[in-house]
């Protein structure tokens, strides 16, 4: 049998971080500005009805906004979830995308490496490359606390792979992010193009 993914954003498109190229900044009117949190009901009825539908791989990929928005007690139940409503021989796999910010907690890694999540970092380079657009809500730039974050994974053993988005900056340096990205050390690396469609020239208007 085939593995099946949810993917699920339970925060939302909130975010603890403005990065300039967010497709979700020009989306208020039909996303809200309100705070969105997955409530505990929620998340209780999704991970029962998913894991009584007895996929033999199910497979859970947290996104967002910024999933780790949600806390880290929101996880924990998530998996606690799971385990309680699984079968013996039915596997289970947590992946979570994340800026990676609020990582810097050995708590947070711990049960990262513990509960066996693949953890996925956007990063789009080196420092000067990845701060151009990807600032904080005070337009300061992150690199800092994304390596700070790394760092701290590599030394609790929590599995993590790198998103790096594609942008009009960084196609011009494709060689410098990706020996950047080998050394530090990764195995897989994922790359997401940046495109902005005109709606008045896009094919089929």
């Amino acid at each position: 049998m085939q593995p099946f993914t949810l993917l699920i954003k339970p925060s939302g498109s909130d975010c603890n971080i403005d990065c300039q190229y967010c497709f979700y900044k020009c989306r208020a009117p039909e996303i809200g500005q309100g705070r969105q949190r997955m409530s505990d009901e929620v998340l209780e009825k999704l991970v029962t009805d998913y894991m009584n539908l007895r996929f033999q791989m199910s497979g859970f990929a947290w996104q967002g906004g910024e999933p780790t928005l949600m806390g880290l007690d929101f996880y924990k139940k998530a998996v606690e979830l799971q385990k309680v409503h699984g079968i013996a021989g039915q596997e289970v796999g947590n992946s979570l995308q994340t800026n990676a910010i609020l990582l810097d907690d050995d708590a947070w890694c711990e049960f990262l490496r513990d509960s066996k999540f693949l953890v996925g970092v956007s990063i789009d380079g080196p420092k000067d490359l990845h701060d151009h657009y990807r600032l904080d809500l005070g337009g300061h730039g992150t690199w800092d606390r994304v390596m700070n974050s790394i760092e701290r994974m590599k030394a609790f053993g929590v599995e993590y792979n790198t998103l790096s988005l594609v942008n009009n900056l960084t196609a011009d340096h494709a060689d410098e992010i990706f020996d950047f990205l080998i050394d530090l050390p990764m195995r897989y690396l994922q790359f997401i193009p940046c495109v902005e469609v005109d709606p008045e020239t896009a094919p089929g208007q």
